[in-house]
């Protein structure tokens, strides 16, 4: 891959930030969140064969799926060289180097989803992001963000621009217009079994 970033926040995820998260972020409960938010997720999401996530990190959620969706193929596009290490150590992931501002190359899937990804995505780029989960989907698409109803950018871990909370679902919906949304919710970082980030999720669906 080449180490050209389009963004600041490419860089910025790709580097030594990006290898201190993978780090801290492991663990059978953090497993079990996620498997608990994405099955509320998939509930209303009819046959699911394919699955495609843009950032998975080291890919709690594709094990997280691997259970709930054990005939599924999964594939992952992420920019993190480390990340991309602990990912390829399960070898039925299909497993891109890349960024998800380049054109998704392959069959669209199912489902295209992301999961705390599109905050860090510098907003003027969120645009073509949207074009290329809109691309690598034939069904669904999930955004499991932080929300906000109108566009706003807070400190994240002492770094500024790094962080941007909005409606991405809405924006999703009003760029496509065969979109519909089919389900939504939220899972509270204080739940007393699954704790994981205050995270909001939508799921969409291309019209027939």
């Amino acid at each position: 891959m080449s180490e050209t970033y389009k963004t600041e926040q490419e860089a910025f995820w790709s580097g030594d930030f990006g290898d201190a998260y993978v780090e801290r972020n492991t663990g059978d409960a953090l497993v079990a969140g996620r498997t608990h938010l994405l099955s509320n997720v998939l509930r209303q999401a009819g046959p699911v064969r394919s699955v495609v996530e843009f950032g998975p990190n080291l890919g709690l959620n594709m094990v997280a799926l691997k259970r709930l969706l054990p005939s599924a193929s999964r594939t992952a596009i992420e920019i993190n060289a480390r990340a991309v290490e602990v990912l390829r150590r399960d070898p039925d992931i299909t497993v891109h180097h890349g960024s998800i501002l380049d054109p998704f190359i392959g069959t669209p899937h199912d489902l295209v989803f992301t999961c705390g990804v599109l905050i860090h995505i510098a907003p003027d780029a969120l645009p073509v992001v949207y074009d290329r989960m809109y691309a690598a989907s034939n069904r669904l698409i999930a955004v499991i963000e932080y929300y906000n109803p109108s566009p706003v950018e807070i400190p994240y871990r002492g770094h500024q621009d790094r962080l941007f909370k909005r409606d991405f679902a809405g924006d999703l919906l009003d760029r496509f217009s065969d979109l519909r949304l089919v389900d939504y919710g939220f899972q509270y970082h204080r739940d007393p079994n699954f704790p994981v980030d205050d995270l909001t999720w939508f799921l969409l669906e291309k019209s027939a």
